[in-house]
C-alpha cells in the first residue's frame, strides 16, 4: 500500500467517484468513456482509471462492483485510494483490542445500517476476501501532474499516517486500531485524510445530514483560504444558513490548497448540483450521490494544471 508515488508512463486519467455498490451505472460510465470488455475486464487502450474509494454499502450491486474494479486494477487498467467506508467496513469486523466482544468500529444502529447491505450481499467468504484486498488499498495516490484523494489532501497529516505505515510494515491491526478509536495515535490524522475537516458551528447552529441526522459539526472546504468567509460559506455543504464569520480558531487551523500545487480529485462529499463542477482551479470532486439519487461522476484528465468543467463526464 506504499509507495505512494507511481509513474504515469504515457497514460491519461480517468477519475471516477464513490459507486457505493452501484455496478450498472459504473458500467454505463466506463462505456461512456470509451472502455469495453475483453475477457470480462473493462479497460481502454489510451487510458486508465482512478477510482476514489467507497465501493461498498448502500447500493443494489456491491458484489459485482467489487469484482469490476478489482479487476481493472489487478490488470492494470486502474488505480485507487481507499474510502472511508474501506476503512469502516474493516473496523467493523475486527475486534477490539482492549474490549472483548466488542469491535473497533462500534456496532450500533447506526453503523449496522449504513453497512447493512454489505453484510446481506456479500457471502462470508467474498466478505472476508473484500477485507483483506481493502487491507492493501493505498489512502492517496502521488501521481506526475495530478494526486487522489477520497477526501482532503494534506501533507502534514499524511506524512504522519506515512510514516507509521512504513514504521510498522502495512495496515496491521495495530495501526488500524490506532487509526479507527479515537484514542489511537492516527485517529485524528486519518479523520482529515479519509473524511475531511471539520468545524463546530456556532451555538443553536445545525443542519441535516444526507441519513437525516442532525449535525452540529459540519466538513469545511478545506482547500480555500479561510480568511473572509462566513461559517455557511466555509462550509462543504448547501443545507447550512450562517452567515456568522468564521471564528479565530476556524481561520487558525485553515491550511488552504495552494493554487499552484497540481490538481487534486476528491469523492466523499455527495455534492448534489446537477451539472458538475470544479471547486477550484485545481481541485474536483467526482462524488454526485450516486447512492442518494444522484449520478456516477468521472473527470477526464488530459494532463491540464487548471480543471475544466467540461471535462466532467456523468451518467444519470
Amino acid at each position: 500500500m506504499y509507495p505512494f508515488i507511481f509513474n504515469n508512463e504515457s497514460f491519461m486519467f480517468d477519475i471516477i467517484g464513490d459507486i457505493h455498490g452501484h455496478a450498472d451505472e459504473l458500467i454505463a460510465l466506463l462505456g461512456e468513456l470509451g472502455y469495453s470488455q475483453r475477457d470480462g475486464i473493462y479497460g481502454h487502450s489510451e487510458r486508465k482509471v482512478i477510482f476514489l474509494g467507497d465501493f461498498v454499502d448502500r447500493g443494489p450491486k456491491i458484489r459485482e462492483a467489487l469484482e469490476i474494479v478489482r479487476g481493472m486494477i489487478e490488470t492494470d487498467a486502474a488505480l485507487t485510494v481507499m474510502g472511508n467506508h474501506e476503512l469502516n467496513a474493516m473496523a467493523f469486523h475486527m475486534p477490539h483490542p482492549d474490549r472483548p466482544g466488542e469491535y473497533v468500529r462500534p456496532h450500533t444502529p447506526k453503523n449496522e445500517k449504513q453497512h447493512g447491505q454489505t453484510l446481506i450481499q456479500l457471502s462470508d467468504s467474498q466478505l472476508s476476501d473484500a477485507l483483506t484486498w481493502f487491507r492493501t488499498l493505498p489512502m492517496w495516490l502521488e501521481l506526475d501532474g495530478l494526486r487522489a484523494v477520497h477526501a482532503c489532501w494534506d501533507d502534514a497529516e499524511i506524512g504522519q499516517i506515512a510514516n507509521q505505515l512504513q514504521k510498522s510494515g502495512g495496515l496491521t491491526d495495530e495501526v488500524l486500531a490506532a487509526a479507527c478509536l479515537p484514542d489511537g495515535a492516527l485517529f485524528a490524522s486519518i479523520e482529515v485524510v479519509l473524511k475531511g475537516k471539520e468545524m463546530q458551528l456556532p451555538q443553536g447552529y445545525s443542519f441535516q445530514d444526507k441519513d437525516g441526522h442532525e449535525r452540529t459539526k459540519t466538513r469545511t472546504r478545506w482547500f480555500l483560504a479561510a480568511a473572509g468567509h462566513t461559517f455557511g460559506s466555509y462550509a462543504m455543504t448547501d443545507e447550512l444558513d450562517c452567515d456568522i464569520p468564521l471564528s479565530d480558531d476556524v481561520r487558525r487551523a485553515s491550511r488552504p490548497y495552494g493554487e499552484t500545487e497540481k490538481p487534486v480529485f476528491l469523492g466523499h462529499y455527495w455534492l448534489k448540483q446537477a451539472t458538475p463542477k470544479r471547486l477550484a482551479r485545481n481541485v474536483a470532486c467526482v462524488d454526485y450521490s450516486v447512492a442518494k439519487g444522484g449520478f456516477l461522476c468521472a473527470y477526464r484528465w488530459d494532463g491540464e494544471q487548471e480543471l475544466c468543467d467540461e471535462n466532467f463526464v456523468y451518467v444519470r
